[in-house]
Parts: C-alpha cells; sequence; structure tokens
C-alpha cells in the first residue's frame, strides 16, 4: 500500500497538528495526531502512512495518542516518523514498532580541520576511510571480535566494551551517548545463534540502504551560543557524520522475534488490523524475552558506531598538521532513533509506567547548515553502484540497511 494515496479523515487542530478522529475505526483506542503544516499534507498523503497510524492506534494499552511527526512515510508496520506510549500494564509491545535496524542513529563528530586544511587531501582521505569502515550489504571485517564469550561483552557493554576494553575511542567520547552508550537489560541468551553469526564479523561496519558516513562542511551557523558548546564554532568547520545501526544482527534480532509474535497474538486472542504489528503483552514472556534480545541490539549498535567512530579519527588526523586533543571529538550524538524508552509520567492525576516506541528517520541539526544541494560532501552510499564512494549531496537516500 505503499504507492497508494490516503483518503481518510484528517481534522485542523491547529497550524501544525492535525487528527484521525478514533470514530475512523471501530478498533482505535485513541485518535492519532500528524504534527505538520498544510503545506504538507499533500507530499505526507501520497502513500498509506497515515492508515498505519490509524493501525497504530489501535493496539493495546496505547496511551493519549498515536502521533506521527513531520517527516511520516511508510513504513513496516508503524509508519516512519510514528511515536506511540504503551501503558506497561495493559499494552503490548511491538516488534515492528521498533524496527529492523535496532538503535539505528546518527553520531556527528566535530573536528578543528577546515575545509582548505582537508581538500588538498580529499582523495587520500576519501581512500582511507573507505577501507577502515567497510560498506554495503554484508559487509565485514573491520572489528575482529574472537569468541561468543567476547561477544557477548559487546552485547551486555555496548560501547562501554569497546572503549574499556579494546581501547576505541577514550572515555569522554561515553559522555555523549544515550545511556552512556550501554543500556542495562541486555539478555545475550534470548538471542539466537543465528543472530549472532550475522553479527560477530560486522561490527565496524555501515551497512547498505541510507547508512552512510560523509566528511562534511559547515555552511551556516544558526545559534551561535549552542553550536559552540559543541565546539561548532565557523563555516568551513570540518565534522564527520555517521549514520548506522545494528547491522545483520539487530535485522536478525527483529526477525526471529516477528515469528514470536505472530504466535503470541493467537495465544492472548489480539486482534490486529495489520499483521506487521505482531505484538504480545508486556509482562509475557514472549515481550520480555524479546526486550533483553532487542536490548542486546541496542548495545550492538551503540558499539558499532563507537568502533567507526574509533576508525575514522586517524585518517582525518593525517590529513592536517597537528591539532589540539579536540581534534575529533565526538561533540554530539542523535541516537537511538529505532529504540523504545520507558519513564513514568502523570496522565490524568495518577501515574502510569509506559514505554515509548518511536519509529524515526535519521534526526537533522538546525543549529548548523550542512552542504546545499550546489554544494558536495564526501559520502559513502552502499546503495549506489559497488557502493562506491562519491562526491554527493548531504542527503544518501536508499532503503532499509542491514
Amino acid at each position: 500500500m505503499a504507492d497508494r494515496a490516503w483518503t481518510g479523515p484528517l481534522e485542523k487542530i491547529d497550524d501544525c497538528r492535525w487528527r484521525i478522529p478514533k470514530s475512523y475505526k471501530r478498533e482505535m483506542r485513541v485518535d492519532a495526531i500528524l504534527y505538520a503544516t498544510e503545506k504538507m499534507l499533500d507530499h505526507i498523503k501520497r502513500d498509506m502512512a497515515l492508515e498505519q497510524l490509524a493501525n497504530v492506534a489501535t493496539l493495546p494499552g496505547i496511551v493519549s495518542y498515536a502521533i506521527a511527526m513531520p517527516d511520516i512515510h511508510w513504513g513496516y508496520g508503524f509508519p516512519i516518523g510514528g511515536v506511540a506510549a504503551m501503558d506497561t500494564e495493559t499494552g503490548v509491545i511491538s516488534p515492528g514498532g521498533v524496527g529492523y535496524d535496532i538503535n539505528c542513529g546518527v553520531r556527528l563528530l566535530r573536528t578543528d580541520l577546515t575545509y582548505d586544511e582537508v581538500a588538498p587531501k580529499l582523495e587520500e582521505l576519501v581512500d582511507a576511510l573507505y577501507h577502515l569502515v567497510p560498506a554495503g550489504v554484508g559487509a565485514e571485517g573491520a572489528v575482529v571480535v574472537k569468541s561468543r564469550d567476547e561477544f557477548e561483552k559487546v552485547m551486555t557493554e555496548g560501547a562501554r566494551w569497546a572503549v574499556h576494553r579494546r581501547n576505541f575511542g577514550v572515555p569522554e567520547d561515553l559522555e555523549c551517548m544515550e545511556e552512556y552508550g550501554c543500556i542495562d537489560g541486555a539478555d545475550p541468551d534470548k538471542v539466537s545463534k543465528r543472530a549472532i553469526e550475522r553479527g560477530m564479523p560486522q561490527l565496524g561496519t555501515l551497512g547498505s540502504g541510507n547508512h552512510f558516513l560523509e566528511v562534511q562542511v559547515v555552511q551556516d551557523i544558526y545559534n551561535p551560543r549552542i553550536a559552540k558548546a559543541m565546539g561548532i564554532e565557523q563555516a568551513g568547520q570540518i565534522v564527520v557524520m555517521i549514520h548506522c545501526g545494528s547491522r545483520g544482527f539487530g535485522h536478525q534480532v527483529c526477525d526471529d522475534y516477528l515469528d514470536v509474535m505472530e504466535v503470541a497474538i493467537r495465544k492472548y486472542g489480539i486482534w490486529l488490523p495489520d499483521r506487521q504489528l505482531a505484538c504480545a503483552p508486556f509482562k509475557s514472556p514472549e515481550a520480555q524475552n524479546y526486550l533483553g534480545a532487542m536490548r542486546c541490539a541496542i548495545n550492538y549498535a551503540f558499539a558499532n558506531r563507537q568502533c567507526i567512530t574509533h576508525n575514522v579519527r586517524e585518517p582525518l588526523r593525517r590529513s592536517s598538521a597537528p591539532v589540539g586533543e579536540s581534534w575529533a571529538s565526538a561533540s554530539f550524538t542523535m541516537s537511538p532513533i529505532t529504540s523504545p524508552k520507558w519513564k513514568s509520567t502523570s496522565l490524568t492525576a495518577r501515574r502510569k509506567r509506559s514505554s515509548s516506541i518511536a519509529k524515526v528517520p535519521r534526526g537533522r541539526s538546525r543549529l548548523v547548515t550542512l552542504p546545499s544541494p550546489n554544494a558536495t560532501a564526501t559520502s559513502v552510499n552502499p546503495s549506489s553502484s559497488q557502493g562506491a564512494w562519491a562526491q554527493a549531496p548531504f542527503c544518501s537516500s536508499g532503503r532499509k540497511g542491514r
């Protein structure tokens, strides 16, 4: 249904919010809210993502609303750009809601380098990065994990494994990551042998689809105060953006538990308008097993981005004269963007424990402008022919990476 236009009801709340009323479908438990301007609606309605949003509103235990951000588009079960909060007492967990690329995220590294310093060595830099950060479907070989025992440490320690056990980076890197690069509750016993086989050789690799590593040039700064706090201080400054996730490991975890959830919806009598939303009650063994495995994939993605960060730094160091300690530090990290989070919230005068699921495209900072369409950034786009490096605009497009 990705190629069909949506024709359902959309009620205007204000200039930036639109409602799909729960009366649209008998099974909807809450309204669905879209954040967008009127000018964006024609584009949003070109596929059936809003139908997916309405379907999310039918899930048991959903809290308040099913929400979509302005960049909503067709996804797997959930629309990309969809957000839902679930009551942990009455709600469900859906692997399709979290997505295949668990903890897909974006990391931005600032440098003290300028374009003028890097430009003379650009070809050399590109060759080095391509060699040190393999890309493409099934890419492997960047970081060697020798045993199942060591891989279990990756699954439970995330980026902390990379920094503390393998010296990939410095402890300060962890301060720039959500959860300091490691989420609690990972359970390697809930991960399949096949997922481990796929994940062990892929650490430090980009994957395919819309995953990329780009050397970018800051063009404009909109908020100097905040930008300075992150070390971005001038036009022409070089930054590096990394977009990747949990590779074939996370993909396999999702695949494994979608099969489990197909059985669970029959076991627990859960009706769904779309089987891609297959789920299980939050407190059920099926859901808790999935959460244990899914957290392993979150930590894998944290470790993966940290390994890539480490392998990016040395080529950049060689691209200029000696610079200060902060020459390529992680000034901020936008991740994870496909992971559930838990928090207590006050709703209608009573406390609820809820989990929120967001399926989000990679973030973009409005603090700086990166290359415009007539500018270029050195980029790997694994979707292109032979996964070759190319001069490309800021956005590299593609399909689901794994």
